[in-house]
C-alpha cells in the first residue's frame, strides 16, 4: 500500500464556526476551551498527516451553520487547491429540508471533491450528548426522501447514532438498502452501554461500514486497551473489508496531540494480519470514498 487515508477529520478557521466563535456549548466530547482558541487549517493538517505516511483524506463536515452549507464546500476546495488536501469532502445539508437537493447541487458545483453528507441524528437520555431533536429524527419523512437523493448522487451518508437508537437505526438502514452507510465513532460506544450488541445487530446491514475513529471522545484519553476492544469488535462483526480508520483531530487535540493518537492505533493494529490492516488504513477507505491511489 503507498499510503494511508485518514477518513475523518476537520479543518477549520474559528471564524466560520458560531459553536467555536461562541460561548461553549454542550457537546459529546466534553469541554472545548483548547479548540476556540485558533485555527487548524489544511497546511498544518497536511503536515501532521504527511509526518505519519497518510497521503489521502476525507474531510468531515464540521457544523458550519446549515445555510452556509455550500460556503464551508466552497472552503475547503479552496483549501485542496493551496494544499493538495483533504482528497474528499463530506458534506452537509438541512436534511429536514425538502429543498436539499438544492444544496446537493451547489456543493457538487462547488467542488468535485464531494463524496457524501452528514447531518448528525445521535440522541441520548444524556442532555450534553443530544444532537437531534428525538431519538427517531432519522425517521422523519423528508430526511428519508433527502437519503433517496444522496444515493442517486452516487454519495455516502455518515450516519452518528447511539446503542439506543437501534431500532430506528435498523429501520433507517433497511429503508435504503442502495445507499452506502459509514457510522461515526464506531457507533460512539460508552463502556457500560450495549454497544456491542449495537454493532452485532448492525453488521447485518451489507450497506453499512464503520469508522473506527474517535474513541476518545467519551473518556477524554487516548487508551491502547480500549482501541484494541473496539477494534477488534469491529473487525469481528463487520470484517476489515467494511472498516476505515479516522483521526478525528482536530477535536482529539483537546487531549491528545496527532503523533500519539496515531501511534497508538497503529501499535493497535500492528496485532492484526497485514490484510487486515491494509483495509482499515486505506483500501476500504478508497473504495467507499472512490479515491484514486496515491
Amino acid at each position: 500500500m503507498s499510503g494511508y487515508v485518514d477518513a475523518h477529520h476537520h479543518i477549520w478557521r474559528v471564524q466560520d464556526l458560531p459553536w467555536l466563535s461562541g460561548p461553549m456549548i454542550p457537546r459529546i466530547f466534553g469541554p472545548y476551551e483548547a479548540l476556540q482558541k485558533r485555527d487548524y487549517l489544511a497546511a498544518e493538517y497536511g503536515a501532521d498527516a504527511a509526518a505519519h505516511g497518510f497521503t489521502q483524506s476525507v474531510y468531515t463536515q464540521a457544523n458550519w451553520p446549515l445555510d452556509r452549507s455550500v460556503d464551508e464546500v466552497k472552503w475547503v476546495q479552496s483549501q485542496h487547491e493551496e494544499t493538495g488536501r483533504p482528497s474528499a469532502i463530506v458534506g452537509s445539508a438541512d436534511l429536514f429540508s425538502p429543498r436539499a437537493s438544492e444544496t446537493f447541487d451547489a456543493q457538487i458545483a462547488a467542488s468535485p471533491l464531494m463524496r457524501g453528507c452528514r447531518l448528525q441524528v445521535h440522541w441520548h437520555e444524556h442532555e450534553a450528548f443530544r444532537f437531534a431533536k428525538s431519538a427517531d429524527a432519522m425517521l422523519d419523512p423528508i430526511f428519508n426522501e433527502n437519503l433517496e437523493r444522496i444515493a442517486e448522487r452516487g454519495w455516502v451518508f455518515e450516519l452518528q447514532a447511539f446503542p439506543n437508537q437501534l431500532p430506528y437505526v435498523k429501520e433507517l438502514l433497511g429503508n435504503h438498502p442502495d445507499l452506502t452507510f459509514v457510522i461515526i465513532h464506531a457507533g460512539m460506544p460508552i463502556e457500560g452501554e450495549p454497544w456491542r450488541e449495537f454493532l452485532h445487530e448492525l453488521a447485518q446491514f451489507p450497506n453499512l461500514n464503520v469508522k473506527l475513529s474517535g474513541q476518545g471522545t467519551f473518556i477524554h484519553r487516548v487508551d491502547p486497551e480500549w482501541i484494541k476492544t473496539v477494534t477488534q469488535v469491529v473487525v469481528d462483526e463487520f470484517g476489515s473489508g467494511r472498516a476505515v480508520f479516522g483521526t478525528n483531530f482536530p477535536v482529539e487535540s483537546i487531549w491528545t496531540d496527532f503523533s500519539s493518537l496515531v501511534n497508538a492505533w497503529f501499535g493497535v493494529l500492528a496485532g492484526f494480519p497485514q490484510d487486515v490492516q491494509d483495509d482499515i488504513l486505506g483500501r476500504t477507505a478508497r473504495r467507499i470514498y472512490r479515491l484514486e491511489e496515491a
